[in-house]
């Protein structure tokens, strides 16, 4: 399985990104595709979750409103737009494979399979 993140760069605060994560590799009819980023210095946060069988989304609390994950299945690609960056969106975002979706309402989100190398973003003025 492969996956990989693009789309990051340095963008002035308030601005938009659609950052990409293109996979492969996938034999398992359902799956999910999450995202989740590292700051410098801070701990792993999620953000969202998208299922490959229905196209739910499942977003961590802290994450909602500006954040948005959907998918173009017959690219295998997913997408997450994030609007109105902020400074503290800085950080490595990267993309996973995940058997489920549904442990994203359990708060758990880092019990990923697959993840690839990440996009940075970095928000500054």
């Amino acid at each position: 399985v492969q996956l990989q993140a693009s789309g990051g760069g340095l963008v002035q605060p308030g601005g938009s990104l659609r950052l990409s994560c293109a996979f492969s590799g996938l034999t398992v009819d359902y799956y999910g595709i999450g995202w989740f980023r590292r700051a410098p210095g801070k701990e792993r946060e999620g953000i969202s979750c998208i299922e490959s069988s229905d196209g739910r989304t499942y977003y961590a609390d802290s994450m909602k409103g500006r954040f948005t994950i959907s998918r173009e299945n017959g690219k295998n690609t997913v997408y997450l737009q994030i609007d109105n960056l902020k400074p503290e969106d800085t950080a490595v975002y990267y993309c996973a494979t995940y058997a489920k979706c549904e442990q994203w309402e359990m708060g758990i989100f880092f019990e990923y399979d697959y993840w690839g190398q990440g996009t940075e973003v970095t928000v500054s003025s």
